[in-house]
């Protein structure tokens, strides 16, 4: 362990690319050191600050440096609408138990409490005994589980039927896939939640509509880079059974391959058994599994 020595608090509304290059590197060695899986979401982060770079005067980067400008603590918030924001976060192996995350995690706190956002999510990997305990001294209180996925075998791809086309979404179908997702998800729809897909496309993630016939059976989002990302998958209740959902993630799994993506990942919660079947059932293996607490105002 080395001391701490003097320090001082980096805080930013958006990150810069240097900032992305020093937690890119500390998140590498923590990841490698650990064994554990961090969700920092930063190259999302990064290409949101540079296509549409807000002036909200809400402070979402909380980066501890040492007197040697050396990165040794880090976290961020993830707000990605709905009344709950995400919150994660590491330290240098070399620095912990000195009260790192904790200084950060108090300027976090502060900064939620000053928030319209009624509930507070801190992540962490289930293996990581530290995270764990750190996120249980706060009080916050266990939600949910998401386990992370990698496609691993790919000759279990095989479409049964012929039926499913996926559209790509554009900002006319906005209100439409508000309206799936809460179907498929038993939410209430709220027209504050809308995304307009064209706007989140020049991030880097694509919308589609499932269609069965032209008429929509469900949607899918996938996010593209080194490592394609499937989320905000639901097929309409009215429609399962009729393995429309294999072959719309097959589908999808398609247009990750003409994207060039070179890993093929999906999140899913522990408890949905159904869709966590599914998944493997398309050569889906889990990989890491990462915990969900909880503070409410």
């Amino acid at each position: 362990m080395k001391e701490l020595g003097n320090y001082y608090i980096k805080l930013r509304e958006n990150l810069h690319q240097k900032d992305y290059e020093d937690i890119s590197g500390l998140q590498k060695l923590c990841m490698e050191t650990d064994k554990v899986n961090l969700k920092l979401e930063i190259d999302y982060k990064l290409q949101l600050a540079e296509s549409k770079p807000s002036n909200t005067n809400e402070i979402n980067e909380f980066m501890y440096y040492n007197d040697s400008n050396e990165l040794i603590g880090y976290i961020g918030i993830c707000d990605f609408g709905g009344d709950a924001i995400e919150v994660h976060g590491m330290v240098h192996p070399e620095y912990r138990r000195k009260g790192v995350f904790r200084r950060l995690f108090s300027l976090v706190k502060d900064e939620w409490l000053k928030r319209q956002s009624p509930k507070m999510e801190l992540l962490s990997d289930n293996s990581s005994i530290s995270g764990l305990e750190f996120i249980k001294s706060t009080g916050a209180k266990y939600a949910y589980s998401e386990h992370e996925m990698y496609l691993r075998d790919f000759t279990k791809l095989k479409i049964e039927s012929n039926k499913v086309v996926l559209r790509k979404a554009t900002n006319d179908d906005a209100e439409e896939i508000e309206r799936i997702y809460c179907k498929c998800f038993d939410e209430e729809y709220k027209e504050e939640n809308i995304i307009m897909p064209e706007d989140e496309e020049k991030l880097g993630i694509i919308y589609y509509i499932a269609e069965v016939a032209n008429r929509p059976i469900g949607k899918i989002n996938l996010a593209i880079g080194n490592v394609g990302s499937i989320y905000g998958f639901g097929i309409l209740p009215e429609h399962r059974g009729k393995g429309y959902g294999k072959e719309t993630l097959i589908r999808s799994i398609e247009k990750l391959k003409e994207y060039n993506c070179k890993d093929i990942m999906i999140q899913v919660e522990s408890l949905n058994i159904n869709a966590i079947n599914l998944y493997k059932s398309c050569g889906f293996v889990e990989t890491s599994t990462m915990d969900y607490y909880e503070m409410n105002k």
